[in-house]
């Protein structure tokens, strides 16, 4: 790496729109932030707006822009048009030399899409995640396919999804296994202290999380009756955040309210979240990032969803794929609550995710190769070969 040629420092735009992006790009930007090497310029675009401004402060991120593109109940196809149109404005009026864009929302999608109607490269932080069915998780694995195409740096978690990337044709050089920055925050966060566990019973505890679209509408009311049959065991307490999604909230609410030892909450702020999930016995959940976590923590997560993008922790057995059915999501509950010997198993099975480190990964790569390409923009200039002024371009000694 040769910051030295590097006279201004890279302008990387951070795009961020849910909660679980905050997350994960949070390390990525106090790093950057804390480097003369970097100057962050983070946009949030409100896919997930009250839940993002809960934590924006706390995680140590500032927004320099914010994007009012959300409407009750758009179709994607609006909210894509609209991010489209918002983020290409930012990105025109920002001039960055990358744009940093995680995972596979539609902030990400249209994050990447936006730089790359500029020629702005792209890094994809958590690449690679791959089911194998196209609209299942939806839209979310075809929007992480697609930013595979246009994406220069990929920041694979783990050496799983590297090899999805380069059997897809991406270019070896270009794909990185660095592990999961939702661990680096996870570990910040825990540092920091501070949070409150929402359960308040000596009760078995179980953290239940649901959200995801295709669950939604019959098979996510069959869920909640689910949940019901199984806090009628006596020893169980469920704590469930409730997603801000109007169809979440109509799906579930009739079918869990009234329950003594069910305790429906309002989305929690990440510290809460973090002590809660610190403090339960299971996990169930159709939550991508909290099948990282809860390995971390030692905590066996039960995934309610018929496919997964991240295998690795059903294959290291610290979460079980159970899908969508009421009768095997209890089977499973109960399997769990009742067999000790494979909870410890589960519990104990490790986490396959990353080490706390990927942050580190992240920002050098991306340092060293805006030295290197500063090195030989340095070694042209000396040969009086023209240079390109345009869009992603930087400053060289």
């Amino acid at each position: 790496m040769s910051p030295n040629v590097i006279t201004t420092p890279v302008r990387a735009m951070l795009v961020l729109g849910t909660r679980p992006e905050a997350i994960k790009l949070a390390p990525v930007a106090r790093a950057m932030a804390a480097s003369p090497l970097f100057e962050p310029i983070v946009v949030t675009t409100g896919q997930h707006r009250e839940m993002l401004h809960q934590m924006l402060e706390l995680l140590q991120i500032e927004a320099r822009t914010e994007l009012d593109v959300m409407r009750d109940r758009q179709e994607l196809s609006t909210l894509t048009a609209r991010l489209v149109d918002g983020l290409g404005e930012v990105v025109r009026a920002e001039h960055p030399d990358v744009v940093v864009v995680q995972g596979d929302t539609t902030t990400a999608l249209t994050g990447a899409l936006a730089a790359f109607y500029e020629h702005i490269p792209v890094a994809h932080v958590e690449a690679g995640l791959r089911t194998g069915v196209a609209d299942n998780p939806f839209p979310e694995e075809l929007n992480r396919r697609l930013i595979g195409r246009m994406a220069r740096w990929h920041f694979a978690p783990t050496p799983r999804a590297a090899e999805h990337l380069t059997g897809e044709g991406v270019p070896a050089a270009e794909v990185f296994v660095t592990g999961n920055t939702v661990i680096d925050n996870l570990l910040w966060v825990l540092g920091e202290g501070g949070g409150r566990n929402h359960f308040e019973s000596g009760l078995r505890r179980v953290l239940v999380t649901l959200h995801r679209r295709e669950n939604q509408g019959d098979k996510m009311r069959a869920m909640g009756r689910t949940l019901w049959r199984l806090a009628d065991r006596g020893d169980v307490e469920i704590v469930l955040p409730l997603h801000k999604s109007p169809a979440v909230r109509e799906a579930l609410l009739p079918e869990l309210t009234g329950h003594p030892n069910i305790r429906v909450v309002e989305p929690l702020g990440y510290l809460d979240f973090s002590a809660t999930l610190a403090g339960c016995d299971l996990v169930m959940t159709d939550s991508g990032g909290i099948q990282e976590e809860a390995p971390s923590l030692g905590k066996p997560a039960l995934v309610l969803r018929s496919t997964t993008e991240r295998p690795e922790a059903v294959e290291a057995g610290a979460a079980k794929l159970v899908g969508t059915e009421p009768e095997a999501i209890l089977a499973a509950a109960v399997q769990l609550l009742d067999d000790r010997e494979l909870y410890e198993r589960m519990a104990t099975a490790g986490n396959p995710f990353g080490d706390g480190h990927a942050t580190d990964r992240i920002v050098a790569q991306i340092a060293e190769d805006f030295g290197a390409d500063a090195d030989a923009a340095a070694a042209d200039d000396a040969l009086a070969v023209p240079q390109s002024n345009g869009p992603g371009s930087y400053s060289t000694a």
